[in-house]
């Protein structure tokens, strides 16, 4: 397949401007950058602006990760970012196995709660897993897919590489449920937050990693994930998806690394995909690089309003 190829779309696209502060933000107290926050709390879904519908989903993380970027999109956009099931924030899970498939139900639910049809998605790791699912099932407008998962066969090495990475990192989350807070939020143990989610560390705000390790904290859907995770393919129906898709990989993702886990997707989804390339970014790039994430959703976003019209 071709695919157009651009290293990075640094602004808004002409006619979308981003909004300053649209979120309200709670003022985080903190005695020292390794004491436990005192006003961070988990937040159920963040809904805010007005204008085309928009859904941002996480990964392992929480809806407060797309905090920043939905702030930059509020003025054009009507943006709902959900707490997914068995996460910090989250509906409580109920069940013993956890896939895909129940997630993007979840969603399903809450767009027809909120009355949208379809909407425009942009998904990160997880997310965007779960975003393939909901554009196969006609829920899509748009599709901005960052740092994908899934991009594997079943059964597969790279589908156990990525299973067996995160299961090294349950015992590490149970040991940090039992810590002090000092110890929770250590040097050390923000710097294997940030090792994990961000090429550039010292672009990440300090309340941003302490909400990314609470989240992993709070995240009882990992090891159900990881369960059903290495009981099914990665997203299907990829070479006839109807949706456009513009796919986000980032530089130096530790995670899912672009050389093995984006061949799936740029073998199989139809032209025209857009291909960029984030450089510099790690495995959440909302974290270091809000500005960048708002303007290529926005584009997309812009552009395919503007196809419909012509």
């Amino acid at each position: 397949m071709a695919i157009a190829a651009t290293d990075l779309v640094v602004g808004a696209p002409s006619g979308c401007c981003f909004a300053d502060n649209g979120v309200q933000k709670e003022t985080m107290t903190m005695t020292s950058p390794t004491s436990e926050p005192t006003t961070l709390q988990p937040l159920t879904a963040l809904h805010t602006g007005s204008g085309e519908p928009v859904v941002l989903l996480h990964g392992f993380m929480t809806p407060r990760c797309w905090e920043p970027v939905a702030a930059r999109l509020s003025s054009t956009c009507e943006v709902f970012a959900p707490a997914l099931t068995g996460h910090w924030g989250g509906p409580e899970l109920r069940r013993r196995f956890l896939n895909v498939a129940a997630l993007a139900d979840q969603i399903d639910n809450q767009l027809d709660e909120l009355g949208w049809r379809t909407c425009h998605i942009a998904g990160n790791s997880l997310g965007a897993w779960i975003g393939f699912e909901l554009a196969a099932r006609g829920r899509a407008r748009t599709l901005t897919a960052i740092a994908p998962a899934g991009g594997w066969d079943c059964p597969s090495l790279l589908q156990l590489r990525i299973g067996l990475k995160f299961l090294a990192l349950l015992p590490i989350v149970q040991l940090g449920k039992h810590l002090s807070p000092a110890l929770r939020y250590s040097t050390p143990a923000r710097r294997l937050a940030l090792t994990a989610t961000s090429g550039d560390p010292s672009a990440v705000p300090e309340r941003a990693v302490t909400t990314a390790i609470t989240a992993a904290l709070h995240c009882p859907a990992m090891l159900p994930l990881l369960i059903g995770g290495l009981r099914m393919p990665g997203p299907d129906q990829l070479t006839t998806l109807k949706t456009p898709v513009r796919l986000v990989i980032c530089e130096h993702d530790r995670v899912t690394p672009n050389r093995s886990y984006t061949m799936r997707f740029l073998r199989d989804l139809p032209d025209p995909t857009d291909l960029i390339v984030l450089p510099g970014a790690g495995h959440v790039p909302m974290l270091e690089a809000p500005d960048r994430i708002a303007a290529l959703i926005a584009e997309h976003i812009h552009t395919s309003i503007h196809e419909r019209v012509a």
